[in-house]
């Protein structure tokens, strides 16, 4: 092993790129960073890997507690709420212009140029709580997803009333073990082909959920459905029906939650066009066709189930048959996931391992890198401290997935708890110091109007999920395999 010492040298083996030592400039942008070469189309397909996550699986689920009039339109209206605020945080990235400020890398920059103070510790208790959050929740969904797969040859083979109880436990180890080793790609910047694939997987599961749903509505069985949803006294209590409602509004934000990595998206784009620009076009269509998928999986969902759709209609078993399509569709979120824990994880990684790098500049543990020759795959440089900090962050986040494995009630919480500080409140903030919109004009009013809906919205969502988790808590019994 060789060790890089020099500081160019170290920045290079930061990203695993090769240094260009006859042309150092060819490397790194105006600021001496590592040169971005991210487009519109890498930051879209960052995007729908971070959007058209878990989170879709939930959407018939959530239909059926609203309604079809409720639960469409809060699907659209969040979808238009999530585009608009994302290009105020587009144009934040450079400060104090738009397109010649100087840029900012994280989100947390963005809030301390624009805003400063105790809001830029708000912003981060928010952003890497709601990251973590995210981690947790994406290995319990992969694993129930790999269980399911299991569960389904077991229905085909000894018929749909079976006992094909299943522990999700080892196959939270196996993604946790297979996070491990893509945990060691050092930054955002060497993403981009996890997640051109994880798009594409979760573009193949939602189109199988859609088309299965299809399938079960044109053969006619099709559960009972209301333009109010759930029917008090019928299928539910009236308490259930309002924290259930509550949670299906949290389950939806969930499924919009991508302004927490906007920004780190956005800092891999090249400098022309501008980056606000790319970002702004990336997030129409990241929006867009998020938006498209969610409103046929979600309608379609509900029309195939009716009240009674599942939680998660790929893994409990809305559909039985064809059995080999489900599996596909279950591997196919497997993987996604296993890209999309990358996405988020990655912010995480990098403000830990930036914090220590400043505090303990002479610490040859945290600052070393090394040339490692891996036969057949070439050079890689590693860190031991990256190595080490980033294997204990995937354990623990594993072994709370071990200890919480409850699917609807975390994605509830977690979308409830980072929609309204991340996706509404700092970007209108940050916005309104920006352009410099005068208080109490119409357009401030508007602002603020926004900001304080939407925090009444997340606070009753936040209820609503941690009610449904109090539930599940009640007959939940850790590391046993739950029975059907």
């Amino acid at each position: 092993m060789k060790s890089l010492n020099t500081e160019h040298n170290q920045s290079a083996a930061e990203s695993g790129d090769v240094f260009d030592v006859s042309d150092p400039t060819k490397n790194v942008d105006e600021d001496g960073r590592e040169k971005r070469t991210g487009t519109w189309l890498t930051a879209s397909a960052h995007i729908i890997t971070a959007v058209i996550g878990s989170g879709v699986l939930s959407l018939a689920w959530a239909i059926a507690q609203l309604g079809w009039i409720a639960g469409t339109l809060i699907l659209i209206i969040f979808s238009f709420i999530t585009y608009f605020t994302s290009t105020m945080l587009a144009d934040c990235y450079r400060a104090p212009d738009p397109v010649t400020g100087k840029r900012n890398y994280t989100y947390m920059d963005v809030v301390r140029s624009y805003l400063g103070g105790r809001k830029v510790q708000l912003c981060g208790v928010a952003q890497y709580g709601n990251l973590v959050g995210i981690t947790v929740g994406y290995t319990i969904t992969a694993s129930i997803s790999l269980v399911a797969v299991g569960k389904a040859n077991c229905f085909h083979d000894k018929g749909h009333h079976a006992d094909c109880a299943l522990s999700n436990y080892p196959y939270m180890a196996v993604f946790g073990i297979i996070q491990i080793i893509l945990s060691q790609i050092p930054n955002f910047h060497k993403l981009s082909f996890l997640s051109l694939m994880a798009a594409v997987m979760s573009f193949t599961y939602a189109t199988i959920g859609i088309g299965l749903a299809i399938a079960t509505v044109a053969g006619g069985k099709v559960g009972k459905t209301n333009l109010t949803g759930t029917v008090v006294g019928v299928d539910v209590t009236a308490t259930q029906k309002i924290w259930r409602s509550f949670q299906a509004v949290g389950d939806i934000a969930f499924a919009y939650a991508y302004a927490t990595v906007l920004i780190e998206i956005q800092d891999t784009l090249k400098s022309s066009p501008a980056e606000n620009k790319a970002m702004k076009r990336a997030s129409l269509v990241g929006v867009s066709t998020t938006t498209f998928f969610y409103i046929l999986c979600g309608c379609l969902g509900y029309a195939a189930f009716g009240n009674q759709a599942p939680g998660d209609f790929l893994t409990d078993f809305g559909f039985y048959e064809p059995f080999w399509l489900i599996d596909f569709a279950n591997a196919c979120i497997a993987v996604h996931l296993i890209g999309a824990y990358q996405v988020f994880a990655q912010p995480i990684f990098q403000f830990v391992e930036k914090k220590c790098n400043r505090n303990w500049p002479d610490n040859k543990f945290i600052t070393s890198e090394y040339s490692v020759n891996v036969p057949f795959l070439g050079k890689f440089n590693i860190s031991l401290f990256r190595l080490v900090w980033r294997t204990a962050y995937v354990v623990i986040t594993t072994l709370v997935a071990m200890i919480f494995p409850f699917f609807n009630a975390i994605l509830g919480l977690i979308g409830a708890a980072s929609f309204w500080p991340l996706t509404v409140y700092f970007p209108v903030e940050m916005h309104i110091a920006q352009t410099k919109v005068k208080k109490y004009s119409p357009r401030w009013i508007g602002l603020k109007m926004l900001c304080w809906v939407c925090l009444v919205v997340s606070l009753l969502a936040g209820a609503g999920s941690i009610a449904g988790l109090i539930s599940s808590v009640k007959t939940y019994k850790p590391f046993r395999t739950a029975h059907e």
